[in-house]
């Protein structure tokens, strides 16, 4: 009788909370949780997201959140014994509700949805989940872990941080990836680990993806474990140890068949930098090539001696001298010829060969193709003539694997020239459906290669507007298929922004030759700003110590390569 009491008094409380707060789109609820107790959530119309902490007996809380007014019989939870149960299961189908909840360290979870995504992180005793096609992401501790992952319906999909064991079919159509690992035992040399936590996982789903300890937001659009493409294995040979592991993730089979044959990479050995001892020289007169660009990322010209301040390690360094540079550049035209713009190579070929003829005489060009893969159709050349004949060698078609293309100029293309004045212009519709990086894994590989990035976008149908292929006159929606899909236009943005490029989102034709010479200009304004330095040489690379600044508000320099003097 007391048990049955303390049910329906939870279940009274919990219906007076939603009638109070009827009119609101979210509430939370505490609830008893860790060692010995259990959640249970049901959420057939949204996301499930718990996350448990690596306190021990905590009070745990729910959260149910959503776009309109949550209804005292939407959500129901009830507290048996050390068990919380969540219902979700509103009147309107149509109605999404989101439940977030944390919970303490070694309490059980389990969850059932269809479609909604289900994220499970922490240290829980077990997490259960079932569902239809709703993505599966865990991140747990990994010094000892149980997994018995099974896909109804359909071949595995998954992207792990760790080696798996392998899939097996254990009746028609259903497949299994069952096995154990733990962290310790991967290198001898590390320390063991006391009372390591023992966590398991039991994951089933119809047809959708499991994550293992992998961010969704680095998980390519195509999962499938298809051949390397001579992009992947080029930024595998490169050593980038964040770009091979993506890969590796998304087609681990393939990507073990062509390590294996692979010699042991060796790394790059570092330079490691030192201040001049009293009896050396003393100071060595450097010269720093440098842009500088306002708040609206555009440069900043007429600049002079008196507007620079230059420091090492936080002392000021003598500026001697500033000057307008005219150092050439190594400019990647990185061209989209996939199957969106098919039926308009000839507008590629004249786009590019625009760009050839609007380039300095000094400047070297190299230009690569990209669809499902990449092909440089020159290498970096001064001849105009040349680089416009190569235009004539590639076709269009296939799928865009843009990601992989931009990693691949970024690790092969621009890796030998380290030091030197590099930038990348693209000219796509920049959307990317076949790549094996995410754009979210690019990230650290742009900032670290030094090289300016300017993305021209063109949706694809300008370019078939441009042809005639669409009229006008009489689709009144034609407007809607003239934009860039809102994806592209965040990552074209913020390309530009961590390389110290500018984005140009392309609404008419006649912008993109408008954007080279703006591009140029860009590249044109420039400084040679010429100081002592106590610093040993170390090559064409800006050292992290030194320092350039100007007096100019909401300034930023952007410091490209450095020369010593007398080498």
């Amino acid at each position: 009788m007391p048990h049955k009491l303390f049910l329906i008094s939870a279940i009274v409380f919990v219906s007076a909370l939603f009638h109070n707060a009827a009119a609101g789109q979210e509430f939370t609820r505490e609830f008893r949780s860790g060692t010995g107790t259990t959640i249970e959530i049901t959420n057939e119309y949204g996301r499930v997201d718990i996350s448990a902490t690596a306190e021990q007996d905590a009070v745990g809380s729910i959260k149910a959140v959503s776009t309109v007014a949550i209804g005292s019989k939407d959500v129901v939870i009830e507290t048996s014994g050390s068990t919380t149960k969540v219902t979700v299961s509103p009147a309107d189908k149509k109605k999404r509700i989101d439940i977030s909840a944390v919970a303490s360290k070694g309490t059980k979870i389990k969850i059932t949805t269809k479609a909604g995504e289900v994220r499970v992180s922490g240290n829980p005793e077990k997490a259960e989940v079932t569902t239809d096609t709703g993505t599966i992401a865990a991140d747990v501790p990994l010094e000892d872990l149980r997994y018995d992952l099974i896909w109804m319906l359909s071949k595995p999909r998954i992207v792990s941080d760790f080696q798996t064991e392998q899939i097996k079919e254990i009746s028609r159509g259903r497949f299994q990836i069952k096995g154990k690992y733990s962290e310790t035992d991967q290198t001898a040399d590390d320390e063991e680990i006391e009372n390591p936590q023992a966590i398991e996982l039991d994951f089933t789903t119809a047809r959708g993806i499991i994550l293992l300890n992998v961010p969704p937001s680095e998980v390519a659009d195509d999962l499938r474990d298809r051949p390397l493409t001579e992009a992947a294995k080029a930024i595998i040979r490169s050593g980038d140890s964040i770009l091979t592991d993506a890969i590796r993730r998304v087609s681990p089979k393939k990507f073990d068949e062509y390590t294996s044959g692979l010699p042991p990479f060796k790394r790059e050995p570092s330079l490691a930098e030192r201040t001049l001892e009293q009896n050396e020289k003393g100071t060595l007169v450097k010269t720093a090539i440098v842009r500088v660009t306002g708040k609206d990322r555009r440069v900043i010209a007429d600049l002079n001696a008196d507007d620079f301040k230059v420091s090492e390690n936080g002392d000021i360094r003598e500026v001697l001298g500033v000057k307008p540079s005219n150092a050439p550049f190594n400019l990647v035209l990185l061209l989209d010829v996939s199957g969106s713009i098919d039926n308009y190579v000839n507008f590629i070929r004249k786009a590019a060969r625009n760009f050839v003829e609007t380039v300095g005489k000094d400047d070297r060009v190299s230009i690569i193709v990209f669809n499902d893969d990449v092909k440089t159709l020159s290498t970096f050349s001064k001849d105009k003539a040349m680089l416009s004949e190569s235009l004539d060698s590639f076709n269009a078609g296939g799928s865009t694997a843009y990601y992989d293309a931009l990693a691949y100029t970024i690790v092969d293309t621009l890796h030998p020239l380290k030091g030197e004045e590099t930038a990348i212009v693209v000219l796509t519709d920049g959307d990317d459906n076949r790549s094996f990086l995410a754009f979210d894994t690019l990230k650290g590989a742009i900032g670290e290669s030094g090289a300016l990035i300017y993305p021209l976008y063109v949706p694809s149908s300008l370019v078939a507007a441009s042809s005639g292929d669409i009229n006008a006159n009489i689709d009144p929606l034609r407007s809607r298929f003239m934009t860039l899909t809102s994806k592209s236009e965040g990552e074209g943005a913020e390309l530009a922004k961590i390389s110290g490029g500018v984005y140009y989102p392309i609404t008419q034709l006649s912008q993109i030759q408008t954007a080279y010479e703006d591009i140029v200009r860009q590249l044109r304004t420039s400084y040679a700003i010429t100081f002592r330095s106590t610093l040993a040489d170390s090559g064409r690379r800006a050292s992290p110590r030194l320092r350039i600044t100007t007096t100019r508000p909401d300034s930023t320099v952007i410091i490209g390569s450095i020369e010593t003097a007398g080498k």
